[in-house]
């Protein structure tokens, strides 16, 4: 096989932080050869089948869905779809011959990487959080390499698999920071002003919004310029709420596509404590007040933001404590250049620039490797 006859299967998704990440894999991918034949594989319904065509490569749908953690009728469907997503797996690995089959979480990787690894081809895992989920731990059993953003994961995963990369960042979240005299004119705010930036995903996260909309007014007296990603539902109510402070540069939106722009005109941000959502922190530089949700397996993002608030990177807030202190923590924060300055340097420090390209090296070693034991 020559190295223009690469094929590679990456599989997972679910939410923007599975997809994006793994887009930035396949571009690094196609970058160092752009011969390079690469296939998604995803879960059917989710946002993957949207964004991985956008970004332009292929995708097979697998129907695949959660295990709720509650009592419910639907976990009853379960173990039908994840045979029915197994069988499929198989044909589309048997159809597309990968060289290697790569996992960065979601629903449709578990069954993917399952069948490769049943199947002698090499798996590699991204996995993007500090602690990792269910589906990560059985999978790294057959695993040849288990890429890893933070350290300290030698406690869930074999030691010699792992691989510290950090987690893949869209370029252009990564060349952001140079972007502030235009993000400020696009945003329509002012240079000499604080702008705090809040985001909880691109669902939103009620308490967030709710905290913030119950501030508006103390933000607007404090001079801070503001920009809210409010989420699609709660949308309405932002933008009414919203309306007497626009002249005070206060101002909403349900989803912001320009991410890198609203990073570069942020001199704060308040956000959840998604692994990507950090990843992006720490490409950026940008002071935090971290919210972790607390509706996430394992509450692995209050142990992704501790990974930060350990080492001054970070401020933390909790979800039930947000209401009463989210908007008096932003005021303590805004006018104290001296404790953004040290938590912008520190979360600097964290970084992982080249993070994909990391883990593309890892996926091509895996297959030279492979190739040299045939």
């Amino acid at each position: 096989m020559s190295l223009s006859e690469t094929r590679i299967i990456i599989s997972g998704g679910g939410t923007g932080g599975h997809v994006f990440p793994a887009i930035a894999i396949a571009d690094s991918l196609k970058k160092i050869n752009p011969h390079t034949e690469i296939l998604f594989v995803g879960a059917l319904g989710r946002m993957e089948m949207e964004k991985v065509p956008a970004a332009g490569y292929d995708i097979e749908p697998l129907w695949i869905s959660g295990l709720q953690r509650r009592i419910t009728w639907k976990n009853l469907s379960f173990p039908i779809k994840l045979i029915h997503s197994t069988v499929r797996a198989r044909k589309i690995i048997r159809k597309f011959k990968p060289q290697a089959v790569v996992g960065v979480g979601g629903y449709a990787s578990g069954p993917t990487v399952k069948a490769a690894a049943s199947m002698n081809i090499p798996t590699i895992i991204q996995e993007q959080n500090s602690y990792p989920g269910i589906t990560n731990k059985m999978l790294a059993k057959k695993a040849e390499k288990i890429c890893v953003a933070y350290p300290g994961m030698e406690k869930y995963f074999p030691r010699k698999k792992l691989v510290e990369t950090g987690n893949p960042v869209r370029a252009s979240i990564i060349n952001a920071t140079a972007k502030k005299a235009e993000a400020l004119d696009f945003f329509n705010l002012q240079s000499n002003r604080i702008t705090l930036l809040v985001m909880g995903g691109s669902l939103g996260a009620r308490t967030i919004n709710e905290s913030i909309h119950s501030g508006l007014r103390r933000l607007a007296d404090a001079g801070i310029q503001l920009i809210w990603q409010t989420g699609t539902t709660y949308a309405p109510l932002a933008e009414a709420a919203v309306r007497p402070f626009e002249q005070a540069g206060i101002h909403t939106y349900a989803f912001i596509t320009q991410m890198d722009l609203a990073y570069a005109a942020a001199d704060l941000v308040i956000s959840r404590a998604g692994a990507i959502a950090i990843s992006e922190l720490c490409a950026t530089a940008r002071p935090s007040i971290l919210v972790p949700s607390p509706n996430v397996a394992e509450d692995h993002q209050t142990k992704n933001a501790m990974a930060l608030v350990k080492v001054k990177a970070a401020r933390l807030v909790k979800d039930k404590e947000a209401g009463e202190k989210l908007v008096t923590e932003v005021l303590r924060l805004a006018p104290d250049a001296e404790t953004r300055l040290e938590l912008s340097e520190n979360i600097a420090q964290m970084a992982h620039p080249d993070a994909a390209h990391h883990i593309a090296r890892v996926i091509l070693d895996c297959i030279e490797q492979k190739k040299s034991s045939l």
